[in-house]
């Protein structure tokens, strides 16, 4: 069993992170085709190219899945977790900086984060259901290993 109190640590969350940012613009310098990255924002829709102002981010936050988590999974298997291709996509800085840690449907629910960011409401329901898919796959293959 792990400590269920332990503190919020993300080194290990941080250094796979990093990992796979790294494959993701990979990903998007080939989708570009002519050498420019090309993604799609995970809450508008919007097609981002590099040099647009977007940051990669986790759909749900760190912070909210290592609190989840702590009690059943070691610090790596929870960075494993949290950067699930499921969970770690791209938006609008702008967005990211709005949000902060706040939870997406607690950031929706003033309707001016949604007109003020062109926010798709539908993209966004699916990317939030994705992620936590996602999310539950991860941690019941990563259960299923140490059974």
């Amino acid at each position: 069993m792990h400590n269920p109190t332990r503190p919020y640590h993300r080194t290990e969350i941080d250094l796979l992170f990093t990992k796979v940012k790294a494959q993701m613009h990979q990903q998007a310098l080939t989708r570009g085709g002519d050498g420019i990255a090309h993604y799609t924002d995970c809450y508008t829709g919007q097609t981002l190219r590099g040099g647009d102002q977007y940051d990669y981010e986790h759909i749900r936050s760190s912070e909210a899945v290592f609190m989840m988590y702590r009690d059943r999974l070691t610090n790596h298997e929870i960075a494993e977790v949290v950067n699930c291709p499921e969970n770690v996509s791209v938006t609008l800085r702008t967005i990211n900086q709005s949000k902060g840690k706040m939870l997406m449907e607690d950031w929706l629910a003033n309707p001016m984060n949604i007109s003020n960011h062109g926010i798709n409401m539908e993209i966004t329901k699916r990317t939030l259901a994705n992620a936590d898919n996602g999310i539950y796959k991860k941690v019941e293959e990563i259960i299923s290993r140490k059974l």
